[in-house]
């Protein structure tokens, strides 16, 4: 039993490890995923976070010893955010002529992610640094975990608020927008996108190309908003 385990010591230290393991988790919980039908409710993101976390706490694995290992992933959410800027180019002219509605609709859905989820949090007596860490949970992970650090929250507390936020919305935003009777699918993506970022934004490719579209760049838009709102939001009602 020794030999096993001591391998695994070795292993367990070794960067490679963790990324290979964070690339087979995934691939395993889409498998799953597809065979349910691509079920909201099996959602691959939300298996990947139980099956990474079981296995964290099972070898006792301390949370950095991970991260060390798949920062790499960590680091493509900043290109991957910034190819938001691609469906942005190719819809401009959609875009440029719906200009009104959208900055409204951005305005109302940034600025509601933000108070909403603050102010029920506030209510419970939340520390300061939790509240600022929960601001930005509708913002894509790679944005909201940097407004987070740099207004004094937990980046780390942030990453699994902006998870659990966009699991959440993935799962319910197809049957919510059914029941709302909605079917502009331009309207459908766009809030998709500004209340569950990229997750929503996935779901939505996966109902219809048009949501998807309009969920990408509401996503973009609502990084650049949010990294507006957030720190006046913080600097009038979170003041030290």
């Amino acid at each position: 039993m020794e030999t096993p385990f001591a391998l695994w010591v070795y292993l367990s230290a070794t960067p490679l490890l963790w990324l290979t393991l964070t690339v087979a988790v995934w691939v395993f919980a889409d498998w799953i995923n597809q065979l349910c039908g691509r079920n909201p409710l099996v959602h691959p993101v939300m298996i990947s976070i139980v099956m990474i976390a079981l296995l964290l706490v099972v070898t006792r694995t301390p949370y950095r010893t991970y991260f060390n290992g798949a920062q790499f992933v960590y680091f493509l959410l900043g290109p991957a955010t910034v190819a938001i800027a691609v469906p942005l180019y190719k819809n401009w002219p959609t875009v440029r002529r719906k200009t009104l509605p959208i900055l409204a609709a951005l305005l109302a859905g940034s600025t509601m992610a933000i108070v909403s989820a603050v102010a029920v949090a506030a209510l419970w007596d939340v520390p300061r640094a939790v509240l600022i860490s929960l601001a930005p949970k509708s913002v894509t992970a790679a944005v909201a975990m940097s407004i987070s650090d740099n207004l004094g929250g937990m980046p780390a507390l942030t990453a699994v608020l902006v998870a659990i936020t966009g699991v959440f919305g993935a799962v319910i935003v197809t049957s919510l927008m059914n029941a709302m009777r909605m079917r502009d699918y331009a309207a459908r993506g766009f809030a998709a996108g500004v209340a569950a970022h990229g997750l929503g934004t996935a779901r939505a490719f996966a109902v219809d190309p048009l949501a998807g579209t309009f969920a990408g760049i509401a996503m973009g838009l609502n990084a650049v908003m949010s990294s507006l709102l957030v720190p006046l939001f913080v600097r009038l009602f979170l003041p030290n």
